[in-house]
């Protein structure tokens, strides 16, 4: 199949196209992956992957320089998730592309990604003028790096994740700077910070740092590592509600920020730049 992430320009050299090319976006199926992951019918979460572009620049048709800052929410339940290198080249396409208005940018963006998503993308452009009134943040919870732990694994290792079954339920947010995983083509690093929120039997903060840990080794895109991570702790720990939020920095002028939840209250997470972002 051409859409396997092997096909993908990943790894490849590629031209620079400059004048708007819509099929340099190339989707690859969620289903394999979670397929992979027990994931089968109903999906047991909910979420989105919000996606910020830096980088982002056309002309408009007097042949000026225009630039935003682009952010694009993806729900989960779409069939496809985006190459993310595809979608950058994609977004360089608009470089030499004249367009009548921010209106007009907005809409051509919203009809390419939701056609290659196979879902309905929200997108958002934050011009110059609003640029001061961007803000950072971090990600909410107790600090799981805190804890001097000792580190023999370097891959997913689900059994490291145990919870006190015997006692009273808990709310508890975690957060750990200590994520990184590779691409699954090219196996070059991602560095990201997770945020882990549950109701349910106490987890055991040791076993779940290491456990995050372990995907240091590991070759999957974000949207996956968060989805795996979901399953193992949701399979190992039974909480009755979790939440998984990863903020990875940027590649290519593009960070890629995962949700998933089955928490059926709340709002999604504010989509908050951090430090390393």
């Amino acid at each position: 199949m051409s859409n396997l992430p092997e096909f993908s320009p990943l790894g490849k050299p590629a031209e620079y196209v400059a004048e708007y090319t819509p099929s340099l976006l190339f989707p690859i199926p969620r289903l394999a992956k979670r397929d992979e992951i027990g994931i089968q019918g109903t999906l047991p979460f909910f979420g989105v992957d919000i996606w910020n572009a830096y980088e982002l620049s056309w002309l408009n048709l007097r042949g000026k320089p225009q630039v935003a800052i682009a952010t694009f929410t993806v729900p989960a339940d779409s069939p496809n998730i985006i190459e993310s290198k595809s979608f950058k080249l994609y977004l360089n396409s608009f470089n030499q592309t004249r367009v009548a208005s921010p209106e007009a940018m907005v809409e051509m963006l919203r009809a390419d990604l939701s056609d290659g998503f196979g879902a309905s993308v929200q997108v958002n452009l934050t011009l110059p003028d609003q640029f001061d009134s961007a803000r950072m943040g971090e990600l909410d919870g107790l600090l799981l790096d805190r804890l001097d732990i000792e580190v023999n694994s370097y891959t997913p290792d689900p059994s490291l994740l145990k919870a006190k079954h015997e006692e009273a339920i808990v709310e508890e947010s975690f957060v750990s700077h200590l994520l990184k995983s590779n691409c699954l083509v090219t196996g070059q690093p991602d560095w990201g910070s997770v945020q882990i929120r549950y109701v349910g039997p106490q987890i055991e903060q040791e076993g779940l740092l290491q456990y995050l840990i372990g995907f240091r080794n590991h070759n999957e895109f974000h949207e996956q590592c968060v989805e795996r991570i979901f399953m193992d702790i949701l399979r190992q720990c039974s909480p009755q509600k979790l939440s998984v939020y990863a903020r990875y920095t940027r590649r290519g002028g593009l960070d890629i920020n995962p949700w998933r939840t089955n928490f059926t209250t709340g709002q999604r997470p504010t989509n908050l730049r951090s430090a390393r972002q």
